[in-house]
């Protein structure tokens, strides 16, 4: 399966659908367990004898593998948090509980990750791909705060912030309540941050440098 957030050491990343999930294989280190008898458990839940829906099992154990030391293809599963919620069910003792908590607390992470990383694509969608090449595991904060760089130098406030003075619902897009002007601006920095992102590792630097272009752009048009 291809992933647009590469595996933790937990095994749980995101699909190319925007989707946390977790792989089988790590889902068995942690818990302690043969990976056939993972498998085995996950057969019993997605078997329709069990009552459980065949919507339900496509939805969230998705078929993968992996190959395994002496070269051959093995199966496994991507599982979603509500798959691996009723894989886990049925998992008892004090080492599951605490794993259980920490798979909980990884999928809130991954989950919100995403929401950082789908809330960035929209809006500038050339930096997402280059922060992406430059960090092998990138935080939501590498998202998040270079888009909050360019919106306050452009409308002198995050977009949570701009969201909130303009009553505008939380998540929503705010371009469609920014001036032609601001938008043009938006869209010319991000470019301009594409390249910088590259020569000018430094965050406080690449600010200066686009509030600097900024304001020669300003100059010009007068």
């Amino acid at each position: 399966m291809r992933e647009l957030i590469p595996k933790d050491k937990y095994g749980v990343f995101a699909d190319t659908k925007d989707t946390a999930r977790v792989d089988s294989l790590f889902v068995a280190e942690f818990f302690e367990k043969e990976h056939k008898n993972v498998l085995r458990d996950i057969a019993k839940i997605t078997d329709p004898k069990s009552g459980l829906s065949t919507e339900f099992a496509q939805l969230n154990f998705e078929p993968t593998s992996y190959t395994d030391g002496w070269n051959r293809k093995q199966k496994a599963y991507a599982m979603t948090r509500d798959g691996f919620t009723m894989l886990v069910m049925g998992y008892t003792g004090q080492k599951a509980m605490k794993f259980k908590e920490l798979y909980i607390k990884r999928f809130n992470e991954m989950e919100q990750f995403i929401k950082t990383l789908v809330s960035a694509r929209k809006e500038f969608p050339l930096l997402t791909d280059n922060i992406k090449l430059l960090h092998e595991n990138p935080k939501p904060y590498h998202f998040s705060n270079e888009c909050d760089m360019i919106n306050r130098i452009v409308t002198g406030m995050s977009a949570k912030q701009f969201r909130i003075a303009n009553g505008i619902e939380k998540g929503k897009s705010i371009r469609p309540y920014l001036s032609d002007e601001q938008i043009t601006m938006l869209e010319t920095l991000q470019k301009v941050d594409v390249g910088l992102l590259v020569a000018v590792p430094d965050y406080q630097q690449r600010k200066r440098h686009l509030e600097w272009y900024k304001l020669k752009m300003e100059e010009n048009k007068n």
